[in-house]
């Protein structure tokens, strides 16, 4: 079969990795995050569209300068071109995932930690997952 079945919100949940992508497709790639209390993703724009969902903690999403406190339930959509930043403000790690479309890093890479992520200037080279 091709495609991704999983519970995301469960996979989102137990995961301690900064970044770690589980699935690319041709258009879209699906993304686990987690970010320590008052880590954040860095301020970026990226030249792709975003979608974040958050499953536990709370925090701040910064679009283009405005900030808006979120918390488990949240979606936030980032347009290409944003710059954008995701603060994790609480005192618990803050769970989420994000589907770039389309993708953005490469297929199946794992970040331990947000300066293993800054190290990494690879990005997406055109590898799906099938």
């Amino acid at each position: 079969m091709k495609g991704y079945l999983q519970d995301i919100e469960s996979l989102a949940v137990r995961n301690n990795k900064f970044r770690q992508v589980l699935y690319t497709a041709k258009n879209c790639q699906l993304v686990i995050m987690s970010l320590r209390p008052q880590e954040d993703i860095g301020a970026e724009i990226h030249k792709v569209d975003q979608f974040f969902r958050v499953e536990e903690g709370s925090g701040e999403a910064v679009l283009n300068g405005v900030r808006t406190a979120i918390h488990a339930g949240f979606a936030i959509i980032v347009p290409a071109g944003t710059n954008h930043n995701i603060i994790n403000t609480g005192s618990v790690p803050l769970k989420l995932y994000t589907i770039y479309a389309p993708p953005n890093h490469r297929d199946g890479v794992v970040h331990e930690t947000r300066a293993d992520a800054e190290g990494d200037k690879e990005h997406f080279n055109g590898q799906t997952t099938e």
